[in-house]
């Protein structure tokens, strides 16, 4: 494949792997660069399964955004939401509700740029900078933007984001707060990496990712037992926190060792 240069990424370097851009290639976009690929397949070295994951985390937040929409959910914010694919947040939750309002919040540059430019004629949708870690800028953005009433039900979104949130970080304080801020009956959505099943693989996999996302030493990965407490406060609802293919499957009957995805999925109710 060969790199060309697209509109609207002038500034971007194409000189270090980008996250977005890597899962970009994990689900078969066209948005990426060579040192992405060549990062990206460095991992499928290790963990083959890490491109299924990806489709797999895409599915799960259709289901997830699709079960909050069917259960009166109007408004959602998609935290760190990638770069834009098929069956966006928008796209599902419009199919229940027409009038849902979505806001995406991101901190890659990449992200910003080409959500900005393909949501630019939708009113009832906004692109924000920012990111978990800082929860309060994310929610007087969407006050600004006058599009989430937080004395109204809202859903947060976090698919894929938090397991490169190292734990000197402590993005369970950041989710915490987002729980606090919003009423009740809102929703938290969540999938996360976890390595209860692949202990040895730890140690390559975040070598990776600590070279990329520049955070040497830290270490951001976690087993079910540490993803559980970001629920604190919330009542998952059924089936609890499972792994992805468990998580409402369209058709249960197909769901095959779901355990060789190893990212879990949840979602909860705020009392």
């Amino acid at each position: 494949m060969t790199d060309v240069p697209r509109r609207g990424l002038a500034d971007v370097d194409t000189n270090v792997p980008n996250i977005a851009r890597m899962n970009d290639y994990f689900l078969g976009g066209k948005d990426n660069f060579a040192v992405d690929r060549k990062a990206a397949d460095e991992l499928l070295a290790i963990a083959p399964e890490i491109k299924d994951m990806s489709v797999e985390n895409r599915a799960f937040l259709g289901r997830a955004v699709r079960f909050l929409a069917e259960q009166g959910i109007e408004q959602f914010i998609d935290v760190g939401s990638g770069l834009p694919t098929q069956r966006n947040t928008h796209e599902v939750a419009r199919s229940v509700t027409p009038d849902a309002r979505i806001v995406y919040v991101d901190k890659d540059p990449v992200v910003l740029s080409h959500a900005r430019a393909i949501l630019v004629d939708n009113p009832q949708t906004a692109v924000v900078e920012g990111d978990v870690l800082h929860p309060e800028e994310v929610l007087a953005e969407c006050r600004r933007r006058e599009l989430i009433d937080l004395e109204r039900p809202v859903a947060i979104v976090i698919c894929g984001a938090l397991h490169f949130i190292p734990h000197s970080d402590d993005p369970f304080k950041s989710v915490a707060w987002l729980r606090d801020a919003i009423p009740s009956g809102s929703h938290l959505a969540i999938s996360h990496v976890v390595f209860d099943t692949h202990p040895d693989i730890v140690d390559p996999i975040e070598d990776i990712y600590r070279a990329i996302l520049e955070r040497p030493g830290e270490n951001a990965a976690r087993t079910r037992d540490q993803v559980l407490p970001f629920f604190d406060g919330f009542e998952l609802v059924d089936p609890g926190l499972v792994y992805l293919r468990e998580w409402r499957p369209e058709n249960p009957l197909e769901v095959r060792s779901p355990e060789k995805v190893w990212m879990l999925a949840g979602v909860g109710r705020k009392p």
